[in-house]
């Protein structure tokens, strides 16, 4: 659980070096491991549980295990992110002496474990909706599952390497590479262009915000370290640490304040990644119990029979069928991978909503759908969500009155099919929160000594983590994935440049180089990693 194999250099001495050689106790290596086997275990009770609340005979035990594997490798995946990002939050509180190392990554663990806990899933399902339409709606199938083992295995990869050399790279570039490459892969083995696998749409929208996190965390906690010495005139608060004192109280109390709202933001915006992978695997191998949300009040079900109902009626008035046109999946699916409206997709959405109503109306609950056609139905709900929400982005002109139908409608179907059960969020949680006990060491080292050339002061601390929490916040509420380690890196650089203490050129030239790489590389191997899974 520890790295003792630390350069000397990161040792406490006079220089206001935090001591990092310090291994963990039996105590804390005795909570880590009651509290791993606590999340699988409560894992596997609930799996059984739901599954035995369908009614649904077991007459094999085959898809558990295949879930149990996919399950622990996407938890793999959530735990790497955990000792990988969370160290950005901790270093300031390190390095300013704010928190011994041991209570400061307890301390984040916890913030996480609560971050994901209380987190909206928004960027879970925004995530996933990157991946190819026709892979989704196949997810139990044999390209699924490579599909998502490609995604884990090529993120988990690149955050080792990344992490072995001590660079703070990002998991939410490298899982979005991840699922670029194999939607360019599944493209190209289709003999498509691979630059139809994806929806570019909500790639650029997402890269944006990847993009440009960087450079507000730069700017961001530059400015707010000028407008701190214009405003605050308190001299301390600009002054490294000496030796091993902490702060005075109140600039302790908000080096900890700020290390508690990044490492919540970081559990609410990088743990939602984990429980989208997680729910795809559920449902591509346990459709009965999670491809539709059977919490649904049954009240709820004549209300969305008769709204899409009408929806349909008013959809085939405005644009009817024509006579000879493909089955309304065809139709949609490639409406959805290509964005090209063409006359026959209102009709196929028309004729979609109508058999999804006449399912509903048929069984009058979700829980009393047959375990042979709850993966249609889910599919159609999914594939419809997904179709009137590009005909949204595309702003096709629509009387208002359907235009209002399909906003209701997409809220009804993404309520059946998009949702987290709790016991997801708990393991994503444990998973994540564990992950910030192990391995921050050579992280911490980076962002805490190797991108300025002086130690980090008490107001750059403040700034860099400030500037974070903040965008980190705002990405969550609006259901953007963006990078703790991007804001974070980016803004102890630019509290470094705004205050003249210099910057560490080789470190950020590696940095750098490892943000450019991340991408491409991600690219590159889960493509092969797809390919080479669905010839297994």
């Amino acid at each position: 659980m520890a790295e003792n194999s630390l350069p000397a250099s990161t040792s406490s001495s006079h220089n206001g070096r935090p001591n990092l050689n310090r291994g963990n106790g039996p105590a804390s290596r005795l909570i880590f491991v009651l509290l791993l086997m606590a999340g699988l275990l409560y894992a596997g009770i609930n799996l059984f549980n739901d599954v035995e609340e369908t009614g649904a005979p077991v007459t094999s035990y085959t898809p558990f295990l295949l879930l149990g594997v996919a399950l622990i490798i996407a938890l793999g995946f959530e735990f790497v992110n955990g000792f990988h990002d969370t160290a950005n939050a901790v270093a300031t509180v390190i390095y300013t002496h704010s928190l011994s190392p041991g209570v400061a990554v307890m301390w984040s663990g916890f913030c996480n474990f609560l971050g994901v806990l209380l987190s909206s899933g928004v960027v879970a399902f925004g995530i996933i909706s990157l991946l190819p339409v026709e892979l989704i709606l196949q997810a139990g199938s044999g390209h699924g599952f490579a599909m998502v083992y490609a995604l884990l295995f090529s993120a988990i990869i690149w955050n080792l390497g990344t992490w072995y050399f001590g660079l703070p790279a990002s998991s939410s570039h490298t899982l979005i590479g991840s699922i670029i490459g194999v939607g360019v892969a599944n493209a190209l083995l289709h003999g498509r262009s691979g630059t139809s696998g994806v929806d570019w749409d909500q790639a650029i929208k997402v890269g944006y915000a990847l993009l440009l996190s960087p450079v507000v965390g730069f700017i961001c906690a530059g400015l707010l370290l000028l407008a701190m010495k214009a405003f605050i005139r308190n001299r301390q608060l600009y002054e490294a640490p000496k030796g091993n004192q902490p702060p005075p109280v109140w600039i302790r109390g908000l080096l900890i304040l700020t290390c508690t709202g990044v490492s919540f933001a970081h559990g609410s915006n990088d743990g939602q990644k984990g429980m989208g992978l997680i729910m795809l695997i559920l449902v591509g191998t346990m459709p009965i119990a999670y491809a539709l949300n059977r919490s649904l009040p049954p009240e709820q079900i004549p209300r969305v029979a008769a709204l899409t109902q009408v929806t349909e009626q008013q959809l085939l008035t405005l644009q009817p069928a024509p006579a000879a046109m493909p089955a309304p999946r065809e139709v949609l699916t490639e409406f959805v991978r290509t964005s090209q409206n063409r006359p026959q997709v209102l009709p196929a959405l028309g004729m979609m909503l109508g058999d999804i109503g006449d399912q509903i109306r048929r069984y009058g609950a979700v829980e009393n759908i047959p375990v042979q056609a709850v993966t249609n139905t889910r599919n159609e709900m999914y594939l419809a969500s997904e179709t009137i929400k590009h005909l949204q982005n595309a702003k096709v002109a629509l009387p208002e009155e359907t235009a209002r139908n399909l906003t209701a409608v997409k809220k009804e179907l993404d309520a059946a099919t998009r949702f987290i059960p709790m016991w997801v969020k708990v393991v994503v949680a444990i998973a994540l929160g564990l992950g910030t006990m192990v391995g921050w060491r050579r992280i911490v080292v980076t962002v805490g000594e190797r991108i300025g050339k002086t130690h980090l002061t008490y107001a750059q601390g403040a700034s860099a983590e400030l500037v974070a929490m903040a965008t980190i916040g705002a990405a969550d509420v609006f259901g953007l994935p963006v990078s703790t380690t991007h804001v974070l890196s980016s803004g102890v650089a630019g509290s470094m440049a705004a205050n003249r203490s210099g910057l560490q050129l080789a470190t950020i030239r590696n940095l750098a180089m490892a943000w450019v790489l991340t991408l491409p590389v991600s690219v590159l191997l889960s493509g092969l990693l797809y390919a080479l899974f669905i010839h297994l």
